[in-house]
């Protein structure tokens, strides 16, 4: 195997039931040839329950995910695909690792894979299940100890990307590098943005709900494009705050934490949204800005305090859980001290958070952000705006 330090070599990680897997390995072959460099591939499993709470809403999500992401990008995920399991991934991993036996891997997945998604026979040969439980445990030791956790993974002299949503970083690295046949073509996965280009809504507004805690830092990177977005549309905004996952009793494991953490940054840098000092609001600093925000909401004032208060921390090393550094934020925003203490003293906001938890639940996920539209399917992370953009569109079209 060549050594994964190789600047030359870009390892990708493939999970034959991850949806997001079979929507990047439809990208290998032109990556293969738009670029130089080798792709090592490698067969993993799921990831371990601490990375991955909430399996069962984290599968049914994905199936929807990737079916829309697949079409943004002009690529293939069978609509209303189910999940795959038992005998049916034994062989579809057989028939990978065959592949990657035969050098084939690159060229063989995506066909494999769609076979696997469909339900339908493949004519791949496949391999012995003891090489296969090779590749397998071999994939996810090497993905250990490299750092990280998931599918769809690529890996470049100490970068992770993760699937299609991240390609344009591993492009634009390539590029830097002087590695693209022809730099003056397009990017194979570009970064998807809102295009702001739709009419404003009228009579009936959609309301665009918003589920959101100050400690997550893509919530930092994208509350103030999703408020641009939802001004622009005339939509109403129902802002819907959660206390963190790791209070929620979800795990959040070390290598998770470090990875979000450098993919925000790496995101934020592109809409010029910059990291500098973090200071943790979990517990006292999170229920206190999240009392204070219930009030900013009802003041009218919700959206800038959002935006503040995500700055505060992390960007501004502002600590919440004092007196000072609430005041600070909250004066900023524009409310009083007096607003700040009645805030603190009215422990309602506690029940509207339950409230807010068990709504998204029953939309059918559990982290933040997320949004949807008119009660509509709901989306995750700040690299789906674009899918809310769509929402409000048609929305605004059928009203």
């Amino acid at each position: 195997m060549p050594d994964h330090s190789n600047p030359y070599t870009i390892h990708y990680f493939h999970q034959v039931d991850d949806p997001y897997s079979h929507v990047a390995a439809q990208t290998l072959a032109a990556l293969a040839a738009a670029y130089r460099f080798e792709i090592v591939p490698h067969l993993v499993p799921p990831p371990e329950d601490s990375a991955a709470p909430e399996r069962a809403r984290l599968k049914a999500y994905a199936l929807r995910d990737a079916a829309r992401l697949a079409r943004r990008y002009g690529l293939a995920f069978p609509d209303h695909a189910t999940e795959r399991e038992g005998e049916d991934v034994s062989i579809a991993n057989a028939r990978l690792a065959r592949a990657i036996a035969r050098g084939r891997f690159v060229h063989d997945a995506a066909g494999i894979g769609d076979a696997f998604w469909r339900g339908t026979p493949s004519d791949a040969e496949a391999a012995d299940p003891a090489t296969t439980q090779r590749l397998l445990t071999e994939g996810e030791k090497l993905r250990k100890e490299l750092g990280h956790y998931l599918g769809a993974m690529f890996y470049l002299d100490g970068d992770w990307y993760w699937g299609i949503d991240r390609l344009h970083h591993l492009e634009n690295k390539l590029r830097s590098q002087g590695r693209a046949h022809d730099p003056s073509r397009p990017l194979i996965a570009p970064m998807q943005q809102p295009a702001l280009d739709g009419p404003r809504a009228s009579s009936k507004p959609p309301l665009v709900e918003f589920w959101f805690s100050f400690r997550s830092p893509y919530v930092y990177i994208g509350a103030a494009r999703l408020h641009r977005l939802v001004a622009h549309y005339g939509a109403e905004l129902r802002w819907r705050f959660i206390v963190p996952m790791i209070m929620r009793g979800l795990p959040v494991p070390p290598a998770k934490t470090r990875y979000i953490l450098l993919d925000a940054m790496r995101e934020g840098a592109l809409y010029g949204v910059s990291f500098g000092r973090i200071v943790d609001p979990v517990g006292a600093g999170s229920d206190r800005v999240t009392a204070v925000l219930q009030r900013a909401i009802a003041l009218g004032k919700g959206a800038i305090f959002t935006e503040l208060g995500l700055k505060a921390v992390f960007h501004d090393g502002t600590d919440l859980a004092t007196d000072a550094g609430l005041l600070k934020l909250t004066e900023s925003a524009g409310l009083t001290e007096a607003e700040m203490r009645a805030a603190l003293a009215d422990e309602s906001w506690r029940a509207v958070a339950e409230e807010n938890r068990r709504a998204l639940l029953d939309a059918g996920l559990w982290g933040a952000p997320t949004f949807r539209v008119n009660g509509g399917a709901a989306h995750w992370g700040q690299d789906r705006l674009w899918a809310l953009e769509e929402d409000l569109k048609a929305a605004i079209a059928a009203a």
